[in-house]
C-alpha cells in the first residue's frame, strides 16, 4: 500500500477525539470519511496535512513516516481546509503567483490542472468577488502545485452549486486515474460515486462502510 496510517490518537484535554485511527490506500484511490459534526474528521484531515499533531500513531506514504518527518508532507500532500486559504485582496492571478513559477503557472494554466479546474476563466478576478466555487477550485489549484501524491480535502463540496460540484469531481477523477489518492471529508452522496471506499468516524475510531448507494442508510448510522 502506498498509504499507511496506523493508531493516530488525539485528545484536547480530557476529551478524547481519536483514539485508534488506522486506514490503508494505494495509488489510484478514492476514501471518503463521514461523520456527525464535531467527530473528529476535520482534526484526522488536519494531522494528516501536518497542520496538528497527533498524539501517537504513524502516517507512512511509500515508506516515510511523515509525522516524523513533517518537512516532507508539503511535497507529497495537498490540502485543501473547509476554510479557504486565499488573499481576499488578491485576484486568482496573483493568489497563484504566490505558489507556482510563472512558466508552471502559464503552463497549467493551458494544459494542465489549473485548466482542468476552469481557473483559466476567472483569472483576474478578486477573490473578494468570487463565489464559492470559484474560490475552491483555486484552492484546489494552490493545494496541488508541487503535483502532490495525496490530496486531502475537507467538505470539497458543501454549499457549492452544482456546476462547481461537477467541475470539482471530473478534476478529482482524472487526478485519481492518473494514481493520486484522494482523502475526503463529505457529507455530499454524489462524491461518494467517486469513492472506493468509505469510512464513517464515529467514537474515535474509523469504521469501514460497504456503501451500496443508499445514502440514507449512511446517514443513519453516523
Amino acid at each position: 500500500m502506498d498509504v499507511e496510517v496506523t493508531g493516530i490518537k488525539k485528545a484536547y484535554a480530557r476529551k478524547k477525539v481519536l483514539t485508534d485511527i488506522s486506514f490503508s490506500l494505494e495509488a489510484g484511490s478514492c476514501a471518503a470519511v463521514l461523520g456527525s459534526n464535531g467527530s473528529g474528521k476535520s482534526t484526522l484531515l488536519s494531522i494528516l496535512a501536518g497542520v496538528r499533531k497527533a498524539d501517537g500513531g504513524s502516517f507512512l506514504y511509500r515508506g516515510t513516516d511523515l509525522l516524523r518527518e513533517p518537512g516532507q508532507i508539503p511535497k507529497v500532500l495537498g490540502y485543501v481546509p473547509q476554510g479557504d486559504p486565499l488573499m481576499e485582496e488578491l485576484d486568482a492571478w496573483d493568489n497563484l503567483r504566490m505558489w507556482y513559477d510563472r512558466g508552471t503557472l502559464k503552463r497549467e494554466l493551458s494544459e494542465g490542472a489549473l485548466k482542468l479546474l476552469g481557473i483559466d476563466r476567472f483569472l483576474r478576478t478578486p477573490v473578494r468577488r468570487m463565489s464559492g466555487g470559484m474560490k475552491k477550485r483555486l484552492s484546489i489549484g494552490c493545494a496541488v502545485v508541487s503535483r502532490p501524491g495525496i490530496l486531502v480535502l475537507d467538505e470539497p463540496s458543501a454549499a457549492l452549486d452544482p456546476v462547481c460540484k461537477e467541475n470539482i469531481r471530473q478534476f478529482l477523477d482524472v487526478y485519481r486515474r492518473e494514481g493520486g489518492i484522494v482523502l475526503m471529508a463529505t457529507h455530499d452522496a454524489q462524491d461518494l460515486e467517486l469513492c472506493n471506499a468509505c469510512y464513517i468516524l464515529k467514537d474515535g475510531r474509523l469504521h469501514l462502510w460497504q456503501y451500496d448507494g443508499d445514502f440514507h442508510r449512511l446517514t443513519e448510522a453516523l
